[in-house]
């Protein structure tokens, strides 16, 4: 049932595509001509990079829209998956610079928010690689001004990480980095303070310990290190996801998912398993309802699922 793996992820050995100076011009662009000029010179980069992606990017893109969609996909089908990414990068560019006048967030469940504030309670979020964490930030201004912090491994972080935080100093803040001794009393600071500490649930590290259940009709392997730091903090625990459904339109989605992670001793694989597939089959739900969101470019059932 589970496993660690002995060696990095397979994501996280996926090289980061794009240099430094491409991201700095795309920028120039966006903040120089607007968004309405960058929103066009969006379409001929994204087909740029979905020509000139991997054979096996395309590969498991495809795999995971088939599953998905329930049937087999498209060209079509791959050049949304692919501009719908460019265009979550390209809104983080003003979404983070406080150019956030003519976007629209629609909002559901902000009800939870507010009755865990009103409460003094923090809560821990958990979301996926699935459209846009800056605009999950977004949420303080629909009504809900609370503290929200990232549980990350930041290893990782590469040159866009750089450059979003350059466009904004806060965002470094923003984020608890994981294998640190203090991270932990961090986040539970943060929680004591009524504010939300977030954990991306769909992505392993290196060491991590995998948990197989089913995601999208298919076992797969999830990790089981996040639902296990939300046992440890101790408080609520919702999903939160910042859905792309547009052109500046966005809807982010909070739902209920637990008083609390209970991982009991005597039981602690099993439960650890049940409170794994119940988040798989709720990201399965998001992933079939907005299928162009999940930003995974890598084959997450494994090569020969």
């Amino acid at each position: 049932m589970t496993s660690a793996p002995e060696a990095p992820p397979v994501w996280s050995a996926t090289p980061e595509r794009g240099s430094g100076g491409a991201l700095r011009l795309m920028v120039r662009i966006a903040l120089g001509l607007g968004w309405r000029t960058a929103h066009v010179v969006l379409h001929p980069v994204t087909l740029f990079y979905l020509l000139t992606s991997p054979r096996a990017q395309k590969r498991a893109a495809r795999q995971y829209l088939a599953r998905a969609l329930g049937r087999a996909a498209t060209w079509r089908d791959l050049w949304r998956l692919y501009f719908c990414f460019a265009s979550t990068m390209l809104d983080r560019v003003f979404l983070l610079t406080g150019r956030s006048a003519r976007y629209q967030v629609e909002v559901t469940g902000l009800e939870t928010l507010r009755a865990a504030a009103a409460r003094g309670q923090g809560l821990v979020l958990l979301g996926a690689h699935m459209g846009s964490f800056e605009a999950l930030r977004a949420v303080g201004g629909a009504g809900a001004p609370v503290e929200v912090r990232m549980l990350m491994h930041t290893a990782n972080a590469g040159a866009a990480d750089a450059l979003f935080d350059s466009l904004d100093p806060t965002r470094r803040a923003a984020v608890i980095a994981l294998g640190r001794p203090e991270a932990m009393l961090e986040a539970r600071e943060v929680l004591d303070r009524a504010g939300v500490v977030g954990l991306l649930a769909d992505r392993a590290v290196r060491g991590d310990r995998m948990v197989q259940v089913d995601f999208l009709g298919h076992r797969a392997p999830f990790p089981g290190g996040p639902m296990t730091l939300a046992a440890i903090l101790r408080a609520p625990v919702v999903l939160g996801f910042g859905l792309w459904v547009g052109p500046r339109r966005y809807v982010l989605r909070f739902e209920d998912f637990a008083p609390a992670i209970d991982l009991p001793r005597a039981e602690r694989e099993a439960a650890l398993h049940g409170w794994i597939a119940r988040y798989a089959d709720r990201l399965s739900a998001v992933c079939r309802a907005h299928p162009y969101n999940w930003f995974n470019f890598y084959p997450f059932w494994g090569d020969g699922a």
